[in-house]
């Protein structure tokens, strides 16, 4: 009895310490789609890009062990939303990020809240998100639709593009990305002739893009993510949609959208970026070392997983605290000074405002070098890209 008793002591005691270093190592983690339609994009590679940041910052803050953890959220929301409470409640973890999923991001953001811990969106881009869904504990660090709108929507519709035809995602991204593009064409005097919404991973868009070619739109606006995207994209090229008359107006084009599709189906897009691996020579020198790691360039994600987390840590050494009030007030209180974030500014409403590239995609006699698939052909100012204070449901935003 007394060997058996001192052996549940020893016990108790191990997993005693076993909490106590679990409750010290300070944990980010990265809630993303592993393998699923957006993981080219995300996955594996968001997981990678945060744990480079740590590595660069040190690997320590406040003294204690900094780890990322990844897991798949598979792009369900009640999965995402189970794995983050226990996050958040098991894991000490902090901060939770990538997202990918609009929908798997507004459930995360809200257990954030209850939690009153961090929930940062580089890859989720509904707009919603720090509008009709904001909180205090949420911020979009990427991406947005009403960026991909404004940036893109301009260019199209002054070239001639004024008869436009929707084929969007059902689901919460698709739905804003294309509500947030029909008030900019609708404000710049063009017209929307109709819509049509197709599920996640659908693979035959004939049916849609003969319906949109009937509608007598000149730009067919694919208001789609990735695999989605990229199958509407090479399948119009091989029916014959888009030609002189009718454009493809691909509304959140990434760069493994290119990549995939290939230069030939996609030259002379417009594209609205808040990254490119080769856009000037700190992005160059991180995409390099990503490289190696990961065989190819970041994806927009990918490197706003790097800033995103480079900026936490940077805040809480110095709010000299890991709790979420003391990093969000320094993170706000001043110009966000992030890698591969030029003129940033955390607003209440959680959206990271900032300057963003306007893009063509290249002919492929123009490419010069793998993934060299871009070319930059100006800037718009955060203050004109993002949705603005005054258009925003934002509740924190007023008074």
């Amino acid at each position: 009895m007394k060997h058996l008793l001192k052996a549940g002591v020893a016990a108790l005691a191990l997993i005693a310490c076993v909490a106590a270093a679990q409750a010290e190592t300070i944990r980010i983690g990265v809630l993303t789609d592993i393998a699923g339609p957006l993981s080219d994009a995300q996955g594996p590679g968001s997981v990678e890009a945060a744990r480079m940041a740590v590595e660069d910052f040190g690997g320590k803050l406040l003294g204690e062990k900094v780890e990322v953890i990844g897991a798949d959220h598979q792009n369900k929301a009640d999965i995402g939303a189970a794995i983050a409470r226990d996050w958040y409640d098991t894991r000490n973890v902090r901060m939770i990020m990538d997202l990918g999923s609009s929908a798997v991001a507004i459930a995360v953001q809200n257990i954030a809240k209850d939690k009153n811990r961090l929930s940062v969106a580089t890859g989720a881009a509904s707009s919603e998100l720090t509008n009709k869904h904001c909180n205090a504990n949420a911020i979009q660090w990427g991406y947005d639709t009403y960026q991909f709108a404004k940036g893109i929507t301009g260019p199209v519709v002054k070239s001639g593009g004024d008869k436009w035809f929707f084929i969007s995602a059902d689901y919460a991204f698709g739905h804003a990305l294309e509500n947030d593009t029909r008030k900019n064409v609708e404000a710049m005097g063009g017209k929307v002739l109709g819509s049509v919404r197709h599920p996640i991973n659908n693979l035959d868009f004939s049916s849609f893009l003969m319906q949109a070619k009937n509608s007598g739109a000149n730009v067919i606006a694919i208001a789609s993510a990735i695999a989605d995207q990229q199958n509407a994209l090479k399948q119009g090229q091989e029916f014959g949609i888009f030609d002189d008359k009718t454009k493809a107006a691909a509304m959140a084009l990434l760069l493994s959208d290119v990549h995939s599709v290939g230069l030939k189906a996609s030259q002379n897009t417009t594209v609205s970026s808040i990254f490119y691996w080769d856009a000037d020579d700190e992005s160059r020198a991180f995409s390099e070392r990503y490289a190696k790691k990961m065989g190819r360039p970041p994806s927009e994600t990918q490197a706003m997983n790097y800033s995103g987390t480079l900026a936490w840590l940077r805040a809480a050494e110095a709010a000299k605290s890991v709790e979420t009030d003391k990093v969000l007030a320094q993170l706000r209180s001043g110009p966000i000074k992030a890698p591969f974030i030029r003129n940033g500014e955390l607003r209440a409403d959680g959206k990271l405002v900032r300057d963003i590239w306007l893009m063509k995609v290249k002919a492929p006699e123009a490419s010069k070098k793998p993934w060299d698939y871009l070319e930059i052909t100006g800037t718009i100012a955060g203050k004109d890209a993002f949705r603005p204070v005054s258009e925003s449901e934002c509740k924190l935003l007023k008074g």
